[in-house]
């Protein structure tokens, strides 16, 4: 009987994306099963609330390992194929018919299940415990029990863990975000291109009748997009722009409750780190968390999970088994089905008991983009990785030494500011760039990056958008990284690290002074590059991102701080590059 699979073996379904992290790997479980398909099972909650999960598993006798996938995106459609970033939950046909159960569950009020959906809070850590629970005590589990999946998938496993269920062995959160406040409010700055297409999109989706997803047409196109021609075209496609795809498509009604009164509340009435973030913030429960975890992302994902990744990581510093892998721009692609080998390594690990060779080396593994081979470290920044400053000259220069004292200016200007429709056009140009001479050698760095503004503003607020670029002598600039401050949420009360970025007070905003010279000490999300020789590093400096797609990495976009400002940056400012020394 021959058995149908995934994986990258002939006549198997092959996957698309990076598979693994360079170790060789041994011992792995062997396509053995075919799989057994069970839908819309009801699970009860401890309130009694039924959630429906589609369960595969081997079409043996016998028990195994489960691996539970959970999120509010429709769990009929994650084997559809489709290039769209909610299909995150895995390849079943690559784990089940290596002996492990899988069971896909919609969060309680989305897609069928019952109940009302409160993202990330004691409720959805309540049902994730007991969903634990009830998998290890089913006749076709051994008793381990696994989490699977990435972005939202990756979330429910840190919000899982946090709760410490016993049966919970091993988690794999691979692209999270540990706390949601920091995805939705970056540094102040509403991320509102996402967030304000992304709640209505969970809302149409579950506002669908379960069973339309089940329909001839959506099997027709799971059909289309699984054809081996097509899935391969699929293999660098980022689902995670998916704020383009959500803006055209997501246009329908959806129910007020509860996407609305959630959107309004993350939105307008908690700008601040407060007591509703405090429910939903896992990474300040992550010292409890003792199973093992492996995180991980690619460095494409600043605006999303990337930030998260390396807060984690810190958050579990009194964890001995935790791994991290960082992948190059555009590792991790939709539907997502990279790293599968490298996932299957780990819970055959802890799971199975096998000796994989996952946990030899170094926990961090990483790469430096335009280089070759996988880097690794014991910590994070990379010890051999020297913060080197860079100034922000008066001549436009990004350069060793500042030269002649001195400042540039640019003009904030609303749409909506309110200057004359006839106005000529402004002396003062809406953005500035810094950009540094042909590098006479390759510039190799890794680490944290920090912008340290010396400026003034001519408004009580203004927002600060910091893009970093690779600039080749031909052909069009690579985004590298991007950073966000908003000015009233600037201060300063920790370090991240040491060396290191800073971390800001989100939780009380400050008076700035109008006018005065301020030093702002703005976090750009952490980064790798080769800057190639003969390439130019490139900073460019605004306070608005909604028509500027220089400053839009992935496509996200910010709510502009409506206040115009002529925002002056002396040359005294520095950027702080984490520069490897070997």
């Amino acid at each position: 009987m021959s058995i149908k699979a995934a994986g990258l073996d002939p006549g198997q379904r092959h996957l698309n994306g990076l598979q693994t992290t360079g170790r060789e790997y041994r011992h792995l479980s062997d396509v053995e099963f075919n799989i057994k398909r069970t839908n819309d099972v009801a699970i009860s909650m401890r309130d009694g609330k039924k959630l429906l999960a589609d369960l595969f598993q081997p079409d043996a006798e016998g028990k195994f390992p489960a691996l539970l996938s959970v999120s509010p995106y429709p769990r009929q459609i994650q084997d559809f194929g489709i290039p769209l970033g909610l299909l995150e939950a895995g390849a079943s046909d690559f784990f089940v018919p290596r002996g492990y159960v899988q069971l896909i569950v919609n969060l309680r009020g989305t897609c069928g299940s019952e109940g009302t959906w409160t993202f990330m809070d004691q409720q959805e850590r309540d049902d994730l415990f007991d969903l634990v629970e009830w998998a290890a005590v089913q006749p076709w589990c051994d008793g381990n029990v696994g989490m699977l999946g990435i972005s939202y998938f990756a979330m429910t496993q840190l919000t899982a863990a946090v709760t410490q269920p016993p049966h919970l062995k091993a988690i794999f959160p691979l692209a999270v975000t540990d706390d949601p406040y920091d995805a939705t409010w970056h540094n102040g700055l509403l991320s509102s291109g996402f967030i304000s297409s992304w709640m209505p999109a969970i809302g149409i989706m579950s506002g669908k009748d379960p069973q339309m997803w089940r329909n001839d047409f959506f099997k027709l196109v799971k059909e289309v997009f699984t054809t081996p021609v097509i899935h391969k075209k699929l293999d660098h496609i980022n689902g995670e722009a998916i704020t383009v795809v959500l803006k055209k498509a997501m246009r329908s009604h959806y129910s007020e409750e509860p996407y609305d009164r959630l959107w309004q509340q993350m939105c307008v009435e908690h700008p601040t780190h407060d007591a509703f973030w405090d429910d939903r913030d896992q990474n300040a429960r992550l010292g409890n968390v003792n199973i093992p975890v492996y995180l991980g992302c690619d460095w494409d994902n600043v605006p999303m999970h990337l930030p998260s990744t390396f807060r984690a990581w810190r958050a579990l510093s009194q964890n001995p088994n935790v791994r991290v892998a960082i992948l190059a721009p555009s590792s991790l692609t939709w539907p997502w089905e990279g790293m599968h080998y490298e996932v299957l390594a780990w819970y055959d690990h802890w799971l199975k008991g096998r000796d994989t060779g996952i946990m030899e080396g170094p926990p961090i593994r990483y790469v430096v983009p335009e280089t070759e081979g996988w880097r690794t470290s014991t910590t994070w920044p990379p010890p051999e990785s020297k913060l080197t400053a860079f100034a922000l000259r008066a001549d436009g220069v990004l350069g060793a030494e500042e030269g002649t004292a001195g400042s540039r200016a640019y003009l904030h200007l609303p749409a909506d500011s309110g200057r004359p429709a006839n106005a000529n056009p402004p002396q003062l140009p809406a953005s500035l760039t810094w950009e540094t001479a042909p590098m006479t050698a390759p510039l190799d760095f890794a680490g944290d990056i920090e912008l340290q503004l010396d400026a003034t503003i001519t408004a009580f607020d203004t927002g600060w958008i910091a893009a970093l670029y690779d600039v080749p002598p031909e052909g069009e600039p690579v985004p590298i990284t991007v950073g966000w401050l908003r000015s009233t949420l600037s201060r300063v009360i920790a370090e991240k690290s040491q060396p290191g970025t800073p971390v800001l007070d989100n939780r009380k905003p400050i008076a700035i002074p109008v006018g005065q010279r301020v030093v702002y000490r703005m976090p750009i999300v952490a980064n790798a590059r080769r800057i190639a020789a003969n390439h130019r590093l490139r900073l460019i400096l605004a306070s608005a991102d909604e028509n500027d797609k220089r400053l839009a990495m992935l496509g996200f976009t910010h709510t502009t701080v409506r206040e115009t400002s002529v925002n002056t940056v002396y040359s005294a400012s520095r950027l702080l590059l984490p520069v490897l020394t070997s």
